[in-house]
């Protein structure tokens, strides 16, 4: 039996040998394409054209170039007619930072690689050459202009409505310190770190003058450079060990157990979202809860919320000349004085705690009067005023009851937990600089960045790029 039966269509067979024969191809050198990378090209093109209208790069510069800048300028050395060097632009600076902040980058040496490196970051210097110390040295000395412009910012906002006041929301994220949780120190240790640390500059200043070597001269300059700023941060952190220590008593704990950091002394350990604890700083903002605008910011070093509310209001109405009608605010806020001393300004929409559990022995105790008199106590009410509240803090019992007051609460988390999301998304996350002064700079170009992309979608007038500007929307937020 044909073991392959059929093995052409129409049943015949046929051989191997009846088959045509296929010649083989010669084999020779494929020729292709191989890139030329030495290979001179001269491209003509300006850098306005890099970019195409609406780019976010514009956006930015046309809003910092209709600034008042003029606080920029003041410490600008270099005049015409006079001597010394050029000064790199204010505007090229600014719109470089609040570039970068909106691109999440928040590193000196990292813009100042991209200017060179980035059609947009060279689109910005136009060809002026920076470096990162003129980059870094501009975000930490600038924050009091910063806040100033943060002012012209919302006064804008304002005069075309777009920032009305109706209410406030105010909140606080906690940032990561740049400072690690072993460089926290108790007294006596830092005690005699300094010690090391001043026989340490002491020796470096005697090697410098003792040495006739220029390099090395050069060198052991700059190590006592170095040992002076850690003598100056360890002085910082010992400085700051009262305070410290005072927030142990009141938390019930002993005061010597109390540690500054010796890396940034303004640092503190706080609680953070995750539950676990490390240094950070508390950052504060607050939002205008129709727009989203941010009113108002500022930097705390302790955990807490409790006693931030009174300071808040009163930035908010000196920078705005008014406070909100409405001051919306979690539970961590509504301390009793910080309630009557906000009174007069703002009403305080906040929840009102409900009544502590009672311990066992007095649970024990109730019990046994109910048994006794078989008529059980009535619930205790939390929006009841009390017999020792204030009139501010027994009408925000009562206040809090309403219906409309819980509707209103409701914008608290749909602004405030949504401005602090914009932040973290664009990098508030850690912080790249140590000390409060420079910790504020950074959270104020944060603000400043977080409005502007507000500005360009609730009033692209204000920064000259017209209502009809195509993709600005998308670009907003």
């Amino acid at each position: 039996m044909d073991p392959n039966p059929d093995l052409f269509a129409d049943g015949s067979e046929t051989s191997a040998s009846a088959l045509p024969i296929q010649k083989a191809k010669p084999v020779g050198i494929a020729r292709v394409q191989q890139p030329n990378r030495k290979q001179l090209e001269l491209r003509p093109s300006d850098l306005e054209s890099l970019l195409p209208e609406g780019h976010r790069a514009r956006i930015v510069w046309g809003y910092v170039e209709r600034q008042d800048l003029t606080g920029l300028y003041v410490d600008i050395k270099a005049v015409e007619g006079g001597v010394g060097r050029t000064a790199i632009a204010p505007e090229i600076l600014f719109t470089l930072w609040l570039y970068a902040t909106l691109e999440g980058i928040g590193s000196a040496r990292a813009i100042t690689r991209l200017t060179q490196e980035h059609d947009a970051y060279r689109w910005i210097c136009g060809g002026v050459q920076v470096n990162y110390h003129t980059v870094a040295d501009f975000r930490s000395q600038q924050g009091d202009v910063l806040d100033g412009l943060l002012t012209d910012n919302v006064a804008s906002l304002m005069a075309v409505g777009v920032v009305k006041l109706k209410a406030g929301a105010q909140d606080g994220v906690r940032v990561r310190a740049s400072a690690g949780a072993a460089s926290f120190r108790r007294e006596e240790k830092l005690e005699s770190l300094l010690a090391a640390a001043r026989e340490r500059v002491a020796a470096l200043k005697r090697q410098v003058d003792d040495d006739p070597s220029a390099d090395s001269r050069r060198k052991a300059a700059a190590q006592a450079r170095a040992a002076l700023a850690r003598e100056a941060r360890i002085e910082a952190a010992l400085a700051r060990l009262p305070e410290l220590a005072d927030i142990k008593k009141r938390q019930g704990k002993k005061p010597e157990e109390a540690r500054a950091s010796t890396t940034d002394a303004e640092a503190t350990v706080m609680k953070m979202g995750d539950g676990g604890f490390r240094p950070a700083y508390n950052i504060e903002f607050c939002s205008d809860t129709e727009s989203q605008v941010i009113v108002g910011v500022d930097v705390v070093t302790t955990g807490s919320d409790m006693g931030q509310m009174a300071p808040m209001v009163k930035q908010v109405a000196d920078r705005c000349g008014q406070a909100p009608d409405d001051w919306l605010v979690d539970g961590g806020f509504p301390a009793h004085d910080q309630i009557d001393a906000v009174a007069s300004q703002t009403r305080v929409i906040a929840p009102v705690p409900k009544p502590k559990a009672k311990t066992k022995d007095a649970t024990a105790q109730t019990n046994a009067q109910d048994d006794a008199q078989a008529t059980p106590e009535p619930p205790v009410d939390p929006h009841q005023r009390k017999p020792g509240d204030s009139p501010a803090v027994g009408d925000w019992r009562e206040r809090m009851a309403t219906a409309e007051s819980k509707e209103l609460y409701k914008e608290r988390a749909a602004t405030a937990e949504c401005v602090n999301a914009q932040a973290r998304n664009r990098g508030l996350v850690l912080l790249p600089v140590r000390g409060l002064k420079k910790v504020k700079a950074v959270a104020l170009l944060f603000v400043l960045a977080h409005n502007l992309m507000r500005m360009v979608r609730l009033a692209p007038e204000l920064i000259g790029i017209g209502t009809g500007t195509s993709g600005i929307p998308e670009m907003a937020g």
